[in-house]
């Protein structure tokens, strides 16, 4: 571990979380959390619309935000440290408003994902900025519980996008749920202006604007090489040119990194064993987390033919485990060590993995449901200890980066789990889903795509609890 990483917060500095302070600032990580999952249960509905989106495009109008938004979190995060928490917090509200309202106005699939994209910058800025907050006002002792409870906003940001998804692709339409993203954001800004008291910038923090160009060059072009693997072909020259140049690009930031005088985020700080296994344990959670969000709606829809509102409720068991296991992960993390919940978490997550791949048309709702609880108790029982790890191995000055890097690395396993579950799928499955001939064939490959994501995390997951060796309780 670094050795200032556990540096207590000055009194000054920390004056202390009220209630309401923090129900607004829970409020907005629902928000912002519910707008990746909502889109989801919408992709029926876009493909039948008068966009007319290429499947590719569906691919790019969900996953715009999440490559957006991981994109930018750790230069958000930094933005936040150097210019203050509360006016970045407030400056992400607004660009979310102005995603929503550009998206609800789109009349090409690409003015739908530009709009998205916006929308993922303001949550860019929105996730570091509550972390970073309640990093400051919460008192050592209490800062796990805090961040369980930063958990389980996301978590029931989760239910909230597939029930308002669901609700407005089954009433409204998809044009009503981004508009409704205007006067929320607008609420949650006055909200925040007159609860969540400020905390201190530092104006030494880097901002680094070429080390940011340079990770979000890195992310697109991977991303962008996954998306487009199965229509152009796996050794085609864009493809292998998209995955050279986020290697270049990646390449390039840690040599940027290691020689810059103030960079974005220093390649050094991953020296620390637990620091990487705790980033890569949250990206490899929230991958096998958001590839079932991509596939759930259509399997519900597709196979189980249920009407979108029915399919935002049937994810309810998803968030059970996210509401009520977090609290306990964390103090069993708080008794032995991380490496227990982590290590149980992940493997969780996985096992539920491989028993939705095997739904079928003919699979009853309740045996679905209860597959997707083992996945939510899973991924809320390694959710805290991975979290603290991360905001643990950066010191207290850091609190927006390190909340930009947890962030980061969830959004990032979100996308590239949308992008691998999405693209098996479409290289495997070529008809039209909603033929009741092709149900078999669609929901087969949907097991294959999902067996797929749950390989790849069960060997991630290894790495994860082998870096978190000799890891025993705080004391």
């Amino acid at each position: 571990m670094l050795r200032h990483a556990q540096k207590p917060l000055r009194a000054e500095s920390a004056p202390g979380l009220s209630r309401p302070a923090l129900l607004v600032l829970c409020a907005c990580v629902l928000v912002a959390q519910a707008m990746v999952a909502a889109v989801n249960l919408l992709i029926p509905q876009l493909a039948a619309s008068t966009l007319r989106p290429s499947p590719g495009q569906l691919l790019w109008a969900v996953d715009a935000y999440v490559i957006v938004f991981a994109a930018l979190l750790i230069p958000a995060g930094a933005l936040g440290d150097r210019y203050g928490r509360k006016g970045a917090l407030l400056g992400g509200l607004a660009l979310f408003a102005a995603g929503g309202a550009v998206s609800a106005l789109a009349t090409t699939p690409a003015v739908l994902i530009a709009g998205r994209g916006v929308c993922g910058a303001g949550a860019a800025l929105i996730m570091p900025a509550t972390m970073s907050v309640l990093v400051h006002l919460s008192p050592p002792e209490r800062r796990g519980q805090a961040l369980a409870t930063w958990t389980l906003s996301a978590g029931l940001g989760g239910l909230a996008g597939n029930v308002g998804g669901g609700l407005a692709g089954e009433f409204l339409t998809w044009r009503a749920l981004f508009w409704a993203v205007v006067p929320l954001g607008a609420l949650l800004a006055l909200a925040v202006a007159r609860t969540v008291p400020r905390t201190p910038s530092r104006p030494d923090a880097a901002v680094d604007p070429f080390g940011a160009v340079l990770l979000a060059g890195a992310l697109l072009a991977v991303v962008y090489g996954i998306i487009e693997g199965p229509s152009y072909g796996w050794g085609s020259v864009r493809v292998l040119t998209a995955f050279a140049a986020g290697a270049g690009l990646l390449a390039a930031f840690t040599v940027h990194g290691l020689r810059a005088a103030r960079p974005l985020l220093d390649p050094r700080v991953f020296a620390s064993r637990r620091l990487r296994a705790g980033a890569l344990g949250i990206g490899t959670a929230f991958f096998g987390l958001f590839a079932l969000f991509f596939v759930n709606a259509q399997y519900l829809q597709y196979a189980k033919g249920f009407s979108p509102a029915q399919t935002g409720l049937a994810i309810v068991p998803l968030t059970i485990g996210m509401a009520l296991v977090p609290r306990f992960g964390a103090r069993l993390q708080d008794r032995t060590g991380p490496r227990l919940p982590v290590g149980a978490g992940l493997g969780l997550i996985g096992a539920g993995l491989l028993l939705v791949s095997t739904a079928g048309a003919g699979t009853p709702y309740a045996v679905y449901a209860l597959y997707l609880l083992v996945l939510s108790v899973g991924t809320g029982l390694c959710a805290p200890a991975l979290t603290l790890t991360v905001v643990a191995e950066l010191p207290a000055h850091q609190a927006g980066l390190g909340s930009g890097l947890n962030t980061a690395a969830r959004e990032i396993g979100a996308a590239l789990g949308v992008a691998v579950v999405g693209t098996v799928l479409a290289s495997r499955f070529h008809g039209n889903p909603q033929d009741p001939a092709q149900v078999a064939a669609f929901t087969d490959a949907m097991g294959a795509a999902l067996r797929t994501v749950a390989v790849v995390l069960l060997l991630a997951s290894a790495a994860v609890v082998a870096g978190y060796r000799n890891s025993g309780p705080k004391r």
